[in-house]
Order: C-alpha cells, then structure tokens, then sequence
C-alpha cells in the first residue's frame, strides 16, 4: 500500500525504482499484488460484516455473515487478478502494434503497479454509504495518472508511439476493471442469487469443518 501511495505522491521516483529492480512477475505478484489485495479485501469485508452492505431490490441495508463475506472477497480476488493479467497481455499486445518490442514482464511491471492506487481506494468500498462507482472513477483516474510515468519508464516505446501507447492501453484497462466492477456489484447487490447461495453453503461447510 505504501508503494501504491508513493506512486501517486512521487511518480517519477517510484517508477524509477521500479524499473532499475526490474522484479520478476513472481516477486511482483506474490510481495505487492496479493499483499495489497488481501489487506483491501479485509477492510472491506470488516465493513460488510460490521457495516452492512447494500443489496436486494428495492436496495436495503444488510450485514453479511462470515461465510457471505468470504465468497465476495474471493469474487473480488479473481476478478481483479484476472483484470490484471488480461491487461498486461493487452498492453504487450499493443505495444506489439505500435512497433515494439515489450517483454511480457514489462507489461506485467507497468500494470501490477499501475493499479496500486485502484485497489488501494477500495478500502473505501469498506464505508457502505460509499458509492463503489465513487471509488472505481476515483481510483481508475489514480491508475491513469500514474500510469502516464510508468508506461515510457519501464516499457520504453520509441517517443513517438509513447502517448499512443499510454491513452489506448489506458483506455483498455479502465474498461475491463468497468466490467469486473460491473459484475462485483451484481454480486453484492444480490442479483445471481443461486451462485451465491451455493458458494455461501461450500464456504459455511468448510469454515464448519
């Protein structure tokens, strides 16, 4: 969370650091991704215990048990890895596009750090008065800013292919992490109601055991 918070405060230090580490997609995941997920999903999943979350139709204030929790935690959790992945295969693939020659990890680089701050804004998620499109345009417009050092510092595209590079994958990103918050939001609010009530009884079954 501290790096997240570095690179929306030092831009220009952050991404430099980054990029002389040059970290492998492993030390990435496993020492800032996951951490950072993890820690997010537990201020949030505090609040939607403690707090209530908003949910049915018409929307009414509700406080999950532990076993509700846990399954949206874990629908967070996958949803947003797989928002990370597809856009780090997006950005290697576009800067494939303009000319190029981006390694994989690069890609991986730009996007893991790239989307500190959006995780980290989840922490908000937390307060249910808090609207999660509040915190989504927040936390993408974060990831935007920041990626505007990240992409030319770790990727390196010839100069003239940078801001292309930057606006479209930027773009691409902000529309996956719009769908997976479009489907998290179903979630929370109650609408696939058969998934849920088998994942709650496979999660009350395991934390029974």
């Amino acid at each position: 969370m501290i790096r997240a918070l570095l690179l929306v405060l030092e831009p220009q230090r952050s991404w430099d650091t980054i990029a002389t580490k040059e970290r492998s997609i492993a030390r990435i995941f496993w020492l800032y991704v996951m951490p950072l997920l993890l820690l997010t999903s537990v201020a949030e999943g505090l609040g939607m215990h403690y707090w209530g979350e908003w949910r049915g139709m018409p929307l009414k204030l509700k406080t999950l048990t532990v076993p509700e929790v846990v399954v949206m935690e874990l629908a967070q959790l996958v949803i947003h890895v797989a928002v990370l992945f597809f856009g780090a295969k997006m950005f290697k693939s576009l800067g494939e596009t303009f000319h190029g020659q981006h390694t994989y990890r690069q890609a991986f680089t730009v996007v893991a750090y790239g989307l500190g701050p959006y995780w980290t804004v989840r922490i908000l998620d937390a307060w249910p008065a808090v609207s999660p499109w509040f915190t989504y345009a927040v936390g993408m417009v974060l990831t935007i800013s920041v990626l505007y050092h990240g992409v030319p510092r770790v990727m390196m595209p010839d100069p003239p292919q940078a801001f292309g590079l930057y606006l479209i994958g930027s773009l691409v990103l902000a529309l996956a992490a719009g769908i997976g918050k479009f489907l998290l939001v179903w979630l929370q609010q109650g609408r696939f109601v058969n998934l849920e009530r088998v994942l709650v009884q496979w999660v009350s079954a395991l934390l029974g055991g």
